[in-house]
Order: C-alpha cells, then sequence, then structure tokens
C-alpha cells in the first residue's frame, strides 16, 4: 500500500495567527505528536527571529519532519541550512512562480530567465542538503509546456521532490485529477509529485483526493485555517476509503479529533491577542492609572504593558495625562496605549506613506497596493485576510523587515457617517515594543499609518544603535 506524505503548512500562517514563539514552538509539537510527515513554515522575514525559531523547532522536531522555504540566492540559502541542518529530517524549499503573469509581476522575469533561476537556487540547496523540494506556484494557472520545462529542470538540478500550486484554487477535482495525471507521467518515476491547492472555490479537499487518485505523492494541508486542504478531513477520508485506494497516510486518526481541537484553541487564543474587538496584551479590567501620578509611576505602569519608556519620553506622558485631570481621575491600559503612541518616542519620519489602494470585498482576496517616500517612491502590492493585512504585508514587502505585531487597535474618536478613527499600532522588535498611532476617517488610513509610525521608531532607533 502506497503512504502518502501529508506535510501541514499550518505554521506558514503563523504571523496571522498572532503566535507568540513559544506557541508556534507547541504548535510544531502537537504536530509532531499528530504523526504527520512534515512541519512547513514560510521563508525567513526577519533572520534573527525567525533563524532562532527554526534552530528552535529542529531541536524540538522528533521524527517529524521540517521544511524551510528559502529566499533564491545563495546567502539567504546558506544561512537557512545554517539554521535547519541539526533537523532529524530537513528539506530546503524552493518556491518560485510559474504562470506568465505572476513571473513577470512579482519575479519581472521572463520565462528563459526563471528557468535559470529555478536551476542555480535547486543546485544550490541540493549541495547542502540532500532533500531539496521546488514547488511551482500558480501551477493551475501556467502553460503546461513551460511548466513541464520548470519541473523538469527542477529535477535536473537535484529536486527530489516537485510540488504543483494551484495557487487560484479553480480547478475543479475531474479537472485537477487530468492535469496531475498529465504531469506525473511526464516526470521520472523517481521524482515524488506534491499537491498544494487553494480553497478558494471550496474544492480542495476534493481536489487532494483526486490529485491521490492521480499518482501525486504528498498532500499540503493544514490543521488550522480554512484556506487550503483541511488535515482532519483529509485524513479521515483517507482513514475511510484509504484502503480501497490503495493508499495510507501516517497521522494518527485515533489522536486526531483531541488534537485539532487543542491546535484549534491555540491558533483562535493568538488571533483574539490581537483582534480589533480584543483587549490586547492587558484588559481593561485589571489595569487603571491615576492621570495625577509623577513621571515614575507613568514609567511603570508603561513597563507592564511592555514599554520602556525613557525619563524624557515619561515626562512628555505625565503631561498629556495631567491635561486630563478636568475629565477623568483614571484611565485605562488601552488609553494609555494610545497615549504613549501619541506623546513617546516621537521620531522623524524614515517612512511617509504617498498613496494607497485597496480592493476588498466578500467574494475576493484583498489586495493593498501601498506606495512610501523614503529617498524616492517605493511600491509593495500584497494580498491577505482582510484589507489591513494585506496593507500591513504591503509594507512588510516594501521595507523588508517583519515585526511582530503585539497588539492592534480601532475606536471612533467623533461620532456620525464621518466619523474619525483611530487606531494604534503596536510592534515588537528585540523584544522590545513601539507604539504608533494614526487618525483618519477611513479606518485602513488610520491603520496604515499606525503602523509606519511604529515602524520609523524602529527604524530610527536601530539606525541610532
Amino acid at each position: 500500500m502506497k503512504t502518502i506524505r501529508v506535510s501541514d503548512v499550518t505554521l506558514k500562517s503563523a504571523d496571522e495567527l498572532s503566535l507568540s514563539f513559544r506557541e508556534k514552538l507547541e504548535l510544531a509539537k502537537m504536530l509532531d505528536r499528530l504523526g504527520v510527515s512534515a512541519v512547513e513554515t514560510g521563508e525567513l522575514r526577519d533572520l534573527r527571529t525567525d533563524g532562532l525559531l527554526i534552530k528552535s523547532l529542529a531541536s524540538a522536531l522528533g521524527e517529524t519532519g521540517l521544511t524551510v522555504r528559502v529566499p533564491a540566492d545563495a546567502e539567504g540559502i546558506a544561512y537557512v541550512w545554517s539554521c535547519l541542518k541539526n533537523a532529524r529530517a530537513p528539506r530546503l524549499q524552493v518556491a518560485l512562480p510559474v504562470s506568465t503573469v505572476q513571473m513577470e509581476y512579482l519575479c519581472r522575469k521572463k520565462p528563459d530567465a526563471m528557468l535559470e533561476l529555478i536551476g542555480t537556487a535547486v543546485s544550490a540547496c541540493r549541495a547542502l542538503c540532500g532533500d531539496v523540494e521546488f514547488c511551482a506556484q500558480d501551477a493551475g494557472r501556467a502553460e503546461e509546456a513551460f511548466l513541464l520545462r520548470a519541473v523538469r529542470r527542477a529535477a535536473e538540478a537535484g529536486a527530489g521532490t516537485v510540488t504543483l500550486c494551484d495557487s487560484a484554487g479553480d480547478l475543479l477535482p475531474d479537472e485537477f485529477f487530468a492535469f496531475i495525471r498529465r504531469i506525473r507521467q511526464e516526470l521520472s518515476p523517481v521524482v515524488k509529485l506534491g499537491v498544494e491547492i487553494s480553497d478558494g472555490t471550496f474544492m480542495a479537499n476534493a481536489c487532494a483526493i483526486y490529485a491521490v487518485k492521480a499518482g501525486a505523492d504528498e498532500v499540503k494541508a493544514a490543521a488550522y485555517g480554512e484556506k487550503t486542504v483541511s488535515l482532519r478531513r483529509f485524513a479521515s477520508v483517507l482513514k475511510a476509503r484509504g484502503e480501497s485506494l490503495g493508499v495510507s497516510c501516517g497521522v494518527r486518526t485515533t489522536e486526531l479529533e483531541r488534537a485539532i481541537g487543542q491546535i484549534g484553541r491555540l491558533c483562535r487564543a493568538g488571533r483574539e491577542k490581537t483582534s480589533p474587538f480584543g483587549g490586547g496584551a492587558q484588559s481593561e479590567e485589571d489595569f487603571t492609572l491615576n492621570v495625577r501620578g509623577d513621571a515614575a509611576s507613568v514609567a511603570k505602569a508603561a513597563e507592564k504593558l511592555g514599554y520602556d519608556l525613557s525619563a524624557e519620553d515619561a515626562e512628555k506622558v505625565c503631561e498629556a495625562l495631567s491635561a486630563l485631570g478636568e475629565r477623568k481621575s483614571e484611565i485605562t491600559a488601552k488609553e494609555l496605549d494610545v497615549l504613549i503612541a501619541a506623546c513617546a518616542m516621537q521620531v522623524p519620519a524614515t517612512y511617509k506613506l504617498d498613496s494607497y489602494v485597496i480592493n476588498s470585498g466578500n467574494l475576493m482576496t484583498a489586495t493593498s497596493h501601498i506606495r512610501l517616500e523614503n529617498g524616492g517612491a517605493r511600491e509593495g502590492f500584497c494580498t491577505g485576510d482582510g484589507p489591513i493585512d494585506a496593507s500591513f504585508r504591503a509594507i512588510e514587502q516594501i521595507t523588508g523587515t517583519h515585526y511582530e505585531l503585539d497588539d492592534f487597535q480601532i475606536r471612533a474618536v467623533t461620532e456620525g457617517r464621518e466619523a474619525m478613527g483611530e487606531a494604534v499600532v503596536r510592534l515588537r522588535s528585540n523584544g522590545k515594543l513601539y507604539a504608533g498611532r494614526g487618525i483618519s476617517t477611513d479606518i485602513v488610513g488610520s491603520s496604515i499609518m499606525a503602523y509606519i509610525n511604529a515602524l520609523n521608531k524602529i527604524v530610527y532607533e536601530e539606525n541610532e544603535e
């Protein structure tokens, strides 16, 4: 009976779920106990933090493999391998687009140049690691003749697994079956064929089963999330019908329901920590500060929220508190957050918002196109789980950095249909918190300004150091 390799991709969404470092490790350990073939992480965005995470995952996982996506350059590949090499079953993953639109828009490369990049990146990985995977992104919309050239080039360069990614998720199960069957027949039997399927049309689980019937050797699934194949549903189908299909997987189905429940609670708790309607790091019920307190009490209260205020910044916040004395006697944690964002750690703007364009709706994936000024115009375009998530990702794309989103708050500061919306964003860098504040009649705009405000504080302090 053929064993299907099941690779869990939940950790790729760890930043969207706002999981802490400890929670990411706990999630990986749960998946290890569940018996998935491998745990996958996305490409390293913050070399220092993510590199430490990879090293910790490599030590924490038992027999489960660890797959890490690499940047397509020799230096980045070498760094990822230095973090991953002590894992029991390491795998380096090269992921590059193969559809015309993504090659030209995301990578700005023509087909021949993309083939060269695929070969170079896979060869660099193979020189370091015995297990290399090539992910053909947006394969469902690629020209099939070019797709075959791409996967063959990857296989010739040393990729032991080639994964076809239906990034659009618009293929029906019978169409996906025929697609996988054709590619499988063209590939050498020694090369494993994997699939990664978007659930854009709610067909991902069915397409995964049809892919297995067509000869796929590996399926990427998620224990939590609705964007791809469901680990719970896929493993349950193989348990019920695997014998008739002549396949099985190593997932421990007797523990499946309990483990999926635990993972779901962990991921939902992470998402709630930074929900616009949630409380953040400290709830209002267990925190108040007297507005007539001195700078020392302000600094101490800020420390409870995770801030390390200088004496000058504490004095600025204290003065702002005194101005509230006629209207109220105490403030909450959220209100102190706003004051710190507005008064403390004000720095010259490294990045300035030039423009932003948002597309969002209940029938489409949210996209954000942002243009920032930093010694010239710089642009970012990203999709995300809503317009604000897409906007934050676009800013990260422009700056080339990723910081942990510790808290995010929005509220109306005036009334009526043209109410002003205020956003506060807290970013964590090297263990320190930085708050930014933005105000606009457009809540997405205020959120973008708040993020940029916090980002500028981080950049300024790093440059000073």
